[in-house]
């Protein structure tokens, strides 16, 4: 953390590694968190106090409450479920409208939009993304044509512009002949949404975070989803809708590249993937089951398994190198404690060639593993590095030779004080 610089938090494979708890677990250290991409299509689990929280488009600094939180401009809002989100909250006993700033230039998504998410994938049939039909997509293509409306929005003629976004959004949905459908519930609970989004701080983020940054103030931008769903660098087409990757963090909170400081990367000691799009290393087996069970691997928002497999040091080296990351903090180490053998994914075999670098299509790519030896003991009540069986010491060192970026914090259990600091 230094002052003056946003520090970006990412996950870097295919999400889910646990943002949410290490920006948690940060927040202390700075002055400001922000989100800076995506929308609620992922939530981040946060676990404290033997309580459980799950956050869809609220920043997890919240919990701080010394701390500014931002949903930045590269965000994409439901104002429904926004509300909802924030006065779970509030119930809780979390002051959020002095606190919790929102972009005016945030796009915002109408109901309309999740209709026009089940119709495309219903359209593609069994070429679906597989996505979680919150609408995200839809929106984000509103956007890039120009056509979508921002949180400034709701402050002048709010009416009149809504009314024809819905029209154009209709006529869409006729032409695909997707109009078996009843808005009136959503569209009341959304616009009953929109009223309650007046009473925070709507914000210019691009003009505040500079403020903040030249008063010599810290901030995080936290990201959702992970580098392989990024639009422009992931698996296309089976990706998410926005730069989920450290540029994003730019383009999403208007900040200039010189301001960012360090970029930690989050990836789980294992991997997992949600949704439709090719995955190399999933196991299909017993032991990919486990990983699952053992892991509680299962969407935060939409409930879906993950599919699960074993590390990918391909994946992830690419997404070091996209992103510039300095730091890497690897997540969910005791959903490994009981195997014997663990396996790496250290190449791919496509077309009968091995390679090391991620490939422009990883659909026919196998993977070539490495096996190390397993630690076979309970990480979860692990206090310090020390502690640290040698199987685990091994492993942390064979990715960091892989990769040449350092391991800096391992986490042993989902509790915020699960996390230890190499």
């Amino acid at each position: 953390m230094k002052p003056g610089k946003v520090d970006a938090l990412l996950g870097i494979v295919f999400g889910d590694e646990g943002k949410g708890k290490v920006v948690d677990y940060f927040t202390p250290q700075y002055d400001v968190v922000a989100r800076f991409a995506g929308g609620p299509n992922a939530g981040h689990t946060i676990i404290f106090d033997g309580k459980k929280f799950v956050l869809r488009s609220i920043p997890s600094g919240i919990f701080d409450e010394g701390k500014i939180n931002i949903i930045g401009n590269g965000c994409v809002l439901a104002p429904d479920l926004f509300m909802a989100e924030a006065k779970e909250l509030e119930a809780a006993g979390y002051d959020l409208k002095s606190r919790l700033h929102i972009s005016l230039r945030t796009q915002l998504i109408l109901p309309t939009h999740r209709l026009l998410d089940k119709a495309y994938e219903t359209l593609k049939g069994k070429n679906a993304i597989g996505t979680t039909g919150k609408g995200i997509g839809p929106t984000y293509s509103d956007k890039a044509a120009r056509v979508g409306l921002r949180v400034g929005d709701i402050l002048d003629r709010f009416d009149e512009k809504y009314a024809a976004l819905k029209a154009r959004h209709e006529r869409i949905l006729h032409s695909l002949d997707f109009t078996d459908y009843d808005l009136s519930a959503d569209e009341a609970r959304w616009m009953e949404g929109v009223e309650y989004m007046k009473q925070f701080q709507l914000v210019c983020c691009e003009t505040e975070l500079a403020r903040y940054l030249d008063e010599g103030k810290s901030v995080l931008a936290e990201g959702a989803q992970g580098t392989m769903l990024d639009l422009d660098h992931g698996t296309y087409p089976f990706v998410s809708s926005s730069n989920t990757t450290c540029g994003g963090v730019c383009t999403g909170l208007g900040v200039a590249p010189s301001r960012i400081g360090d970029v930690f990367g989050i990836f789980k000691a294992y991997s997992t993937r949600v949704g439709a799009g090719p995955f190399p290393v999933e196991l299909f087996d017993e032991t990919g089951d486990r990983i699952r069970e053992i892991g509680h691997e299962y969407g935060a928002v939409t409930g879906r398994n993950r599919r699960c497999g074993w590390l990918d040091l391909v994946a992830l080296k690419y997404a070091v190198i996209v992103n510039g990351v300095t730091q890497l903090i690897m997540m969910k180490s005791d959903v490994l404690d009981e195997f014997s053998t663990i396996k790496v994914c250290t190449a791919y075999r496509q077309n009968g060639r091995v390679t090391t670098e991620l490939p422009y299509d990883t659909a026919d790519c196998e993977p070539v593993y490495e096996e190390l030896p397993g630690w076979q003991q309970d990480l979860t009540q692990m206090k310090s590095e020390s502690e640290f069986p040698q199987a685990l010491k091994d492993y942390i060192r064979f990715i960091e030779d892989y990769i040449k970026v350092p391991i800096t914090i391992v986490s042993v259990g989902p509790d915020r004080q699960a996390t230890i600091v190499r």
